[in-house]
């Protein structure tokens, strides 16, 4: 059987949001409508209730949300780049960080923890919740 579509507003209750905040988010990109109705009404895959958490835990963490729009609409070929692109940064940190004077080794060590919790919540992030 096939799953159950929401409209915005069943989407918005499940997820904890208001129906504002769905149509900024499909507005970003950051979900889509699965199809609409003869009428023209929106209708959500439940699976973007995950999504919409997901965002807000990306967003607590102080990435922008058209970073985040940026970085799930990302092909799985481009991930590679990206990954080198953060071991390159990552990197480039630890040198800092060793070269640094000892107050500033304290600020680049809560820099390296964020940028860890950062990869690590990405790293959860599944296949599937990638636009097409």
């Amino acid at each position: 059987m096939s799953e159950a579509l929401l409209k915005i507003g069943e989407l918005a209750a499940r997820a904890g949001v208001s129906i504002r905040t769905v149509d900024y988010y499909t507005t970003l990109g950051l979900i889509s409508p699965a199809q609409r109705t003869a009428s023209n009404y929106r209708l959500y895959s439940a699976a973007d209730v995950d999504r919409i958490h997901l965002v807000q835990r990306l967003e607590v963490h102080g990435v922008p949300l058209e970073e985040i729009s940026t970085a799930l609409s990302t092909r799985a070929s481009d991930v590679t780049a990206i990954l080198d692109r953060i071991d390159t940064d990552l990197q480039t940190l630890q040198t800092a960080a060793e070269g640094a004077a000892p107050e500033m080794q304290g600020l680049l060590a809560i820099i390296a923890t964020r940028v860890h919790s950062l990869i690590t919540i990405a790293l959860q992030i599944p296949p599937d919740t990638m636009l097409p």
